[in-house]
């Protein structure tokens, strides 16, 4: 009977593990094999080079601002995003005031609709988002400059994404904004699974919102907000961050490289100069630094598992 449980279990595995090795792993074996050559991309003939580019990539002065960039990234959109999402949804589903023989623990008015409004960005495809930023941004018609020619502020007119400055700090503002609607109704969901005694025992004893935001919520969310931390990690460091730079900055990638990141990079080195093999040395890197972050989250992030 014991046999027969394994070979259900093997029979039932093989396929998605074969698809998972051919369409998954063997691409990342592809391209660390290119990385040691001078393939071109646009033809079929290529040798082996050795560590040519990876020697090539670490006197790269573009490289290691892209990488730099993608740090940024990782770290600052997540964390701003993750922030961001847990307040909201916190307000939405914990912080409201009691009502008069309503339950002691409620959201604020509204919540509903709350929920509908944070979660729209994520209707819109990040093209779209981005194109609808890169018109607000604009310097002559755009918004924002718009909106401070009107309360008197024409003076102060920045270039944004034609400010070296600016730029990486307005592309990243875009990303946030796409995907914290959709942690607001992760954690709400999270938090709609937190037995209201809880919090109704945290506000008997006297806790303030913010003392139960931190002493209750936050560590009966870890795990969803650990998840969700490298997810979002992973996206910045991935689509989002190329999608938004690829539409919304000149070059794209500046003004300067001010907004170029690994990923983008990537593209460029692929299919604008035909230079794969370099291109592929890259994605290796991004790999790594990919794997990394997520074990550091992981790794930091680990705590003792709360039950209830």
């Amino acid at each position: 009977m014991q046999h027969g449980k394994y070979r259900f279990i093997v029979g039932f595995l093989t396929a998605p593990l074969a698809l998972y090795a051919i369409f998954v792993i063997w691409p990342f074996v592809q391209s660390i094999f290119y990385s040691f050559t001078n393939w071109s991309g646009l033809s079929p003939e290529f040798s082996m080079v050795g560590i040519d580019n990876y020697t090539r990539m670490v006197q790269d002065d573009v490289f290691w601002k892209s990488l730099w960039h993608s740090v940024l990234f990782a770290v600052l959109v997540p964390l701003v995003t993750i922030g961001l999402a847990l307040f909201l949804a916190f307000m939405v589903n914990v912080g409201g005031r009691k009502r008069r023989g309503g339950p002691a623990v409620t959201g604020v008015r509204g919540s509903s609709t709350y929920k509908i409004v944070y979660f729209f960005p994520q209707v819109l495809s990040i093209v779209i988002v981005a194109l609808l930023f890169q018109y607000i941004y604009n310097p002559k018609s755009g918004a924002i400059n718009s909106a401070l020619d009107a309360v008197g502020l024409g003076s102060v007119q920045p270039l944004w994404l034609g400010d070296p400055d600016l730029a990486l700090w307005c592309v990243m503002a875009v990303v946030v904004w796409a995907t914290v609607g959709f942690f607001v109704v992760l954690f709400s969901a999270g938090m709609a699974s937190i037995p209201a005694e809880l919090y109704e025992a945290a506000l008997l004893d006297g806790a303030g919102r913010f003392t139960t935001f931190f002493k209750v919520t936050v560590p009966l969310l870890w795990d969803t907000v650990q998840s969700g931390w490298v997810y979002m990690g992973i996206l910045a460091l991935g689509a989002e961050s190329f999608a938004v730079v690829q539409i919304m900055t000149v070059g794209p990638g500046g003004p300067d490289y001010s907004t170029t990141v690994m990923v983008l990079y990537v593209y460029q080195k692929a299919f604008r100069d035909g230079q794969a093999a370099y291109a592929t040395t890259i994605g290796v890197a991004l790999l790594v630094v990919t794997l990394a972050f997520a074990a550091l989250v992981m790794r930091l992030g680990r705590r003792e598992r709360l039950e209830y």
